[in-house]
């Protein structure tokens, strides 16, 4: 064997478990942290209470779903029932927001997903997406997947301010709608900050959410398992 093949070998070996030592490390950092709680803030009894929901439609992605409309904000003057391709209001009394890459929500399905667009999400290449659901509250049932969070004024005043400041406003400083894309008659996408990574996940971002607001949360998770395991099972 001469050097040069030696030494690609070497090359290839060290690449291989670098790589093999990085998932390894990912994996452990992901199992490890999401273990480690953030305890919910201390909060007097009584008082008024805005409920909000922390909802995962799939197993894979986490959603904020939050009231349409509060004495504090009306989301329907930003996020409006003319961009779903439904255009109907009827009935629907919250609002789902989720984070993500631009390429992982376009795809029609996960069999669907490439090489390229995981390559891109993964490190921080791509743009990301704030995706919006109308929901009716019939719709949202307390279970494993859907945990119900009572949270004070204050506290929900700043996830609102969390959730605000996800979106990419345009230069007139409103939400920035991205037509074209949906999955169901009452959902619709905007621009959103920032860019996805294998760091930054859509779970990540909805667990900053629950820090912000106050609420139980992982030190840092990047998967749903890691951020529901803070929530026991919930009397329907």
């Amino acid at each position: 064997m001469n050097n040069f093949l030696r030494k690609t070998l070497k090359i290839i070996g060290y690449t291989v478990g670098g790589i093999v030592a990085a998932v390894l490390l990912y994996g452990a950092a992901a199992f490890g942290l999401a273990l480690i709680p953030v305890a919910a803030e201390p909060v007097p009894p009584g008082g008024p209470r805005i409920p909000v929901y922390l909802y995962t439609p799939n197993g894979i992605h986490t959603d904020l779903v939050l009231p349409v409309r509060t004495t504090q904000i009306d989301w329907s003057r930003q996020i409006k029932y003319a961009h779903t391709t439904s255009r109907d209001s009827a009935g629907y009394d919250y609002l789902a927001f989720g984070w993500g890459d631009k390429g992982f929500f376009y795809i029609p399905g996960w069999s669907d997903l490439t090489l390229p667009i995981a390559f891109r999400a993964a490190f921080h290449l791509g743009t990301s997406a704030m995706h919006t659901t109308f929901y009716k509250a019939s719709e949202l049932t307390p279970s494993t997947t859907c945990v119900r969070l009572d949270l004070t004024p204050d506290q929900y005043a700043r996830l609102v301010a969390y959730v605000q400041g996800s979106f990419q406003p345009g230069a007139d400083g409103r939400v920035q709608y991205l037509p074209g894309h949906t999955y169901a008659g009452h959902d619709a996408f905007y621009e959103g900050q920032w860019a996805y990574s294998f760091w930054h996940t859509c779970n990540t971002w909805a667990n900053n959410a629950l820090k912000a607001s106050g609420q139980r949360a992982a030190l840092w998770t990047p998967i749903v398992g890691g951020l529901f395991r803070h929530y026991g099972p919930q009397e329907k």
